[in-house]
Formats: structure tokens, sequence, C-alpha cells
């Protein structure tokens, strides 16, 4: 992009995912409450690209999306046991700010992390576990009404309307990406679950390249790796952003090793 991109929570799971795969393939300004240790910012960010702040503070949210074209926002309290006290104030105001913000600065689109967690009640106790076998053919494709499963889904679902809003009043492009269970050299281990909403590192540092480059409108689909095992559907993501994925986690034993017949 001929302009830099904000990574809000950059030094999360997910964002280092992002950096380590595409650290190289864009000029990125780094946003994260705390300071990034040294190696977790790729070579090529000055440290005047890097802000330690709060999403809810707008001010420095001003200050960070100056002359950007894009934002992917990643920050908030990620764990799934979060207090509505905190997942309303990181994840679901922290998230309405970074819009604002991206609406006075004039920036053309947001990729968010929303989350698995958002439809989890669809898992019920008559779909699972068959639903995460590979000859179960239900899918969630993106168009479901949000079932949350905790607060933290919650927050990730306002985070999905917030988006759906600031496009239809305002005309940025969004893209909210339903992350699955992200880890880096194996699926899940002996993780039904897990292994079908698997997401490897590269897939997903791919995934929010295309989530960067692809044209769009808004768009809500489901980021994971092309298990063999999956219950979400990811041929919007292929269709609409031109998303690839690599890896699978038939690849690997049930245990995570990797099978000497693949």
């Amino acid at each position: 992009m001929a302009q830099p991109v904000l990574l809000t929570g950059a030094g999360g799971r997910v964002g280092q995912a992002i950096l380590r795969g595409i650290g190289d393939e864009h000029d990125w300004r780094l946003l994260d409450r705390e300071p990034l240790a040294a190696d977790r910012i790729p070579d090529r960010v000055a440290d005047a690209d890097l802000y330690v702040a709060d999403v809810t503070d707008m001010d420095a949210l001003r200050d960070a999306m100056e002359d950007v074209e894009a934002v992917v926002h990643l920050a908030g309290d990620p764990r799934t046991d979060a207090s509505w006290e905190s997942v309303l104030r990181n994840n679901i105001d922290g998230t309405q700010t970074v819009f604002e913000a991206a609406v006075d600065a004039g920036v053309d689109r947001i990729a968010y992390a929303s989350s698995n967690h958002a439809v989890g009640h669809y898992e019920t106790d008559e779909r699972t576990p068959g639903m995460y076998r590979t000859d179960d053919d239900y899918r969630l494709d993106g168009t479901e009404f949000p079932r949350p499963s905790n607060l933290y889904g919650v927050s990730k679902a306002t985070g999905e309307l917030l988006g759906r809003y600031y496009h239809d009043e305002y005309g940025i492009d969004v893209v909210c990406v339903r992350i699955g269970n992200l880890t880096r050299s194996h699926p899940p281990r002996e993780y039904e679950r897990g292994q079908a909403m698997w997401l490897s590192h590269r897939d997903c540092a791919h995934l929010f390249d295309r989530c960067l480059r692809a044209d769009y409108d808004f768009e809500i689909v489901y980021g994971i790796s092309d298990n063999d095992r999956k219950y979400y559907s990811i041929d919007r993501a292929r269709e609409v952003l031109g998303y690839n994925p690599r890896d699978n986690s038939a690849q690997y034993t049930f245990e995570g090793d990797p099978r000497d017949d693949v």
C-alpha cells in the first residue's frame, strides 16, 4: 500500500503472526498499550512509527492515524472469561473509538479482528462433536446472525455491528475476520474443535494481507486454514479477498505431529 497501515494490538498473538509473515510487505505503524520489545518490531519500522497508547485514547489514535490508509484493529481484552467492565471498555468502547478516529483521519478501510466466540452458541449439544468432523457438512458462512458464547463474544459481535454502521454511515470499507484457533507450528493437540478451526500463522498473515489488498465493501469472513475438518466456510474469504490458505490440520496427527503420509 502507498500509505502506512496502523496495526493496533501489535504485540499480541495475532499481531505478531501478521508481522512475522508480512512485516516487510507494508509500511507499518504499530500501536500497543505496552512498549514493544525489539524482537517484536520489524526492522523497517522506525521509532517514530511506534505508539504506546490505549485504544480508548482518541487523541493518541488520531495522531497514529495521520495519513494512514488502512487500519488492522486487533487490540482488546482477548480473555474468554473477561468481565463485562473490561470488554465494555477495551473491546466495545475501544473499537468505537478506533472507527471514529478513522472517520476523522479519512482512513479508507479497516480489517477488524472478530472471533469464533461471536458465534460459539451455534455449537449446540445436538451438533457437537459431529460438526467438528470431516463427515459432517454443517457450515457457518458469515451470513448467520451472531450467537455469542461469552461476554467476550458479545463484544466481538458488537464490533461487527459497529463496522456495519461505520461502513453504511461513512463509507469505510470494513472486513470482519472471525478468527479461529491460532497456533504457530502445529494445530491444537488432541482437541477436535481447535483442529476444526485451526488458523496457522502463515495463513493468518496471508489472510490479513488480502484484507489490505482486495476490493470489498462490508464483509464478514472466517479466519481458518483449509482444514479437512471444518464447520466454518472459507468460500467468501476466497471469493472476495482472494484468500488462498496453504495449511490443513489434516496434515498432522490428532496429537499434533506432522503426518508421514502427507
